[in-house]
């Protein structure tokens, strides 16, 4: 194994990733060391890497990423996992195991929490050190490029159509019909529900069809009657990463509607409280996915074979790749693949 390793690496934020050579990381007590097969590419890396600061506690520089598939090449004392175990290294590093959130089978909301790419190193290198706690087991029929994108973008899909209380013959509208968006649309297939695509890309709506949506409309200010017209929405999944969304979503939602934010949307909202009080609205929002539910999810995921559009890239042209997730020209899902020259 060599001793050195290519890794992208955010040294200040607001600027490109650096490639660069460095260190190969040694596993510690618990912890093994996975070399990549591939890792996802996920808009929580554009909102780390375009931040103002660096988030508390992370390392500097930060290598992001974190939706790693690979195989264990090594491993640190008490760990027990075999080396050429081909396992996941997904958003969720650690918990601290004893707040109310972990405690209540809400781990992923730990206040304490260290993340891949965002408090602790990430996948967008080599290697990676994974917690074997932490570690999620990837099936061996898995193609690790089709798969990476699984370990964030799916189980946060699922996690939100969980949220959503779907069931047969309930209405829910995708916001939304990226990568992300099209998992969603898929797991809501999966519960029953009648699923209605919006988007403002027509080619993403043109997907959103492929994969089963009934309705398939442009975002415009049309939108919400054309919802309305087809009986209203008893749930939203909102996937779309603009505060621009809201008026549509609160002029399409029926009584009682579940509304789930799953895109990261620092924008503030309009809410006027009353409007909750005669409709009985309920709002949420999800983040990523406990480990039992990414036990969950990768059997769901295997046994229905769900997935979308992957377009690989190589390592070094991770910039380039990053601006175009930023300026929405992604049909799906851009994955690394570490076999690339």
């Amino acid at each position: 194994m060599s001793e050195t390793m290519w890794a992208a690496r955010l040294q200040q934020t607001g600027q490109p990733l650096v490639i660069e050579k460095i260190p190969v990381p040694k596993p510690g007590p618990g912890e093994l060391l996975v070399r990549l097969e591939a890792s996802g590419i996920c808009h929580t890396d554009l909102h780390v890497a375009h931040g103002a600061n660096f988030p508390k506690g992370a390392p500097q520089p930060l290598t992001l990423g974190h939706e790693g598939i690979g195989k264990v090449v090594d491993k640190g004392p008490g760990t027990t996992t075999a080396i050429g175990t081909r396992i996941g290294a997904p958003w969720l590093h650690d918990t601290c195991g004893h707040c109310r959130s972990c405690l209540t089978g809400r781990e992923s909301y730990c206040p304490s929490q260290l993340a891949h790419g965002y408090t602790a190193h990430g996948t967008y290198a080599e290697y990676v050190i994974v917690k074997e706690s932490f570690a999620a087991p990837i099936p061996g029929r898995f193609v690790a490029q089709r798969a990476a994108p699984l370990l964030c973008a799916g189980i946060t899909a699922f996690g939100g159509v969980e949220k959503a209380d779907l069931s047969p013959g309930k209405v829910v509208v995708i916001l939304g019909c990226g990568g992300l968006g099209q998992y969603g649309l898929q797991l809501a297939r999966l519960a029953g529900a009648r699923v209605i695509a919006i988007d403002v890309n027509a080619d993403k709506l043109d997907q959103a069809r492929l994969m089963g949506a009934e309705a398939c409309i442009p975002a415009d200010d049309q939108a919400a009657d054309k919802v309305r017209a087809l009986g209203g929405a008893d749930a939203v999944l909102n996937f779309a990463p603009t505060a621009r969304i809201w008026p549509l979503v609160t002029d399409m939602v029926n009584n009682f509607a579940t509304i789930v934010s799953v895109a990261m949307v620092e924008e503030p909202v309009p809410l006027v409280l009353e409007w909750l009080t005669y409709n009985g609205v309920n709002i949420t929002g999800t983040s990523v996915g406990t480990r039992q539910q990414m036990l969950d999810f990768l059997e769901l995921a295997d046994r229905h074979d769900l997935g979308i559009d992957i377009e690989t890239v190589r390592l070094a042209d991770i910039n380039h790749a990053l601006a175009r997730l930023s300026r929405g020209e992604v049909r799906g899902r851009l994955v690394i693949d570490f076999a690339a020259a």
